[in-house]
């Protein structure tokens, strides 16, 4: 279904999209980065925290690395500044970017077993469309964030994939 250099790229597209991201949030006070926008998380902050926390949970899942100590509903309030926020972003990014590079395509198949605690079970899914759904659940809150940050005056940024530069 995919492989190692479709994930390559996803990666790559990722942390390119969260820098972009970081450069337009930092325009913005801590109280506009904080303001309840009537998003499901809330705020631009709280929608890039939730978005960290999902990172962290399926990239646990993929590199048995560390997970979040913290539940889905807490996911919000992570870090509480741009800083600190920025800080862990830079380092998941570099992790995502570290296993895309070293993953093997024969990984990316079969089934993986994990607890859900949104589901409060054990579930067990195929390995690639889990993957696939990481970087679209990146992609899904980055435009919420876009939305936000256009609706805040601030430039949102570039989001189309061909327009990735080459490393």
């Amino acid at each position: 279904m995919i492989t190692r250099d479709t994930v390559r790229m996803l990666a790559r597209y990722n942390a390119w999209q969260n820098s972009q991201m970081l450069a337009s949030m930092e325009h913005l006070s801590i109280e506009e980065l904080l303001l309840d926008r009537g998003a499901f998380f809330r705020s631009i902050l709280g929608t890039a925290n939730h978005l960290l926390w999902g990172d962290a949970m399926w990239m646990h899942r993929f590199d048995h690395g560390p997970k979040p100590d913290i539940g889905i509903h807490d996911s919000p309030s992570t870090h509480p500044t741009l800083a600190t926020w920025s800080a862990a972003r830079f380092r998941m990014d570099g992790r995502i970017r570290l296993w895309a590079d070293k993953v093997p395509s024969v990984a990316l198949a079969g089934d993986r077993t994990f607890f859900s605690s949104v589901l409060n079970r054990e579930v067990t899914k195929p390995v690639a469309p889990m993957v696939l759904h990481m970087f679209n659940h990146q992609t899904h809150h980055r435009g919420q964030i876009h939305a936000m940050l256009t609706a805040a005056g601030v430039g949102a940024p570039v989001s189309d994939l061909f327009f990735m530069p080459e490393e």
